[in-house]
């Protein structure tokens, strides 16, 4: 695949990725032509924190997914030369929860988590994450309506533990359209499109 076309296919499940999120966090009402034994959701209002917390489980849900799934063999699959690896992808998944996670918990920064190499073994890899995800679990299960605006600083970075919450949320969709792209491209099924 020439990485034009690679990018363009990237771009393109990004957008639907984000999209579908949206619909689905929405709730969307059943679409015309639907049976009425499929009555919608019961209406539902969430708050700031419980918005972010919905967002972020179902996430880790299908980022543990995608990571299980893949066989160790494909950890070093890249469609093309110039992209990360699977792995790599992973990694930087864990790297990134461990380090805003590790702020909202004020957790200082030598007693979190370490991430492997890229070219460790697959449960190596997929260890980390899963810490990663303990240290969120710990940081999402913190947030409250009424703390969601405590300012929190980080290295050089304050911003609002919202902030670190949300933030950790659109990263993780982002990276999860690249693990689920790379699945495609190896034959897999993205945990988010089983049935």
């Amino acid at each position: 695949m020439k990485p034009t076309l690679f990018w363009s296919y990237c771009a393109a499940v990004v957008t639907l990725t984000i999209a579908g999120c949206g619909l689905a966090a929405q709730g969307q009402a059943p679409a015309a032509g639907d049976h009425a034994d499929h009555a919608a959701p019961p209406a539902q209002t969430l708050g700031p924190a419980a918005d972010v917390q919905r967002g972020y489980a179902g996430l880790k849900t299908n980022i543990l997914k995608a990571a299980q799934n893949m066989p160790a063999d494909a950890y070093s699959f890249r469609p093309t030369p110039d992209v990360r690896t699977f792995a790599r992808v992973v990694n930087h998944v864990s790297e990134a929860q461990i380090r805003a996670c590790g702020a909202i918990n004020q957790t200082p920064a030598e007693a979190r988590g370490k991430v492997p190499a890229e070219t460790a073994d697959k449960a190596a890899i997929v260890a980390a994450l899963q810490a990663s995800f303990a240290e969120c679990d710990k940081a999402f299960a913190s947030l409250t309506d009424a703390n969601a605006l405590q300012m929190l600083t980080s290295g050089p970075v304050t911003r609002a533990r919202i902030g670190y919450a949300w933030g950790t949320v659109s990263h993780d969709n982002e990276q999860y359209a690249t693990l689920a792209l790379y699945m495609r491209l190896k034959g897999l099924v993205p945990p988010s499109s089983e049935k």
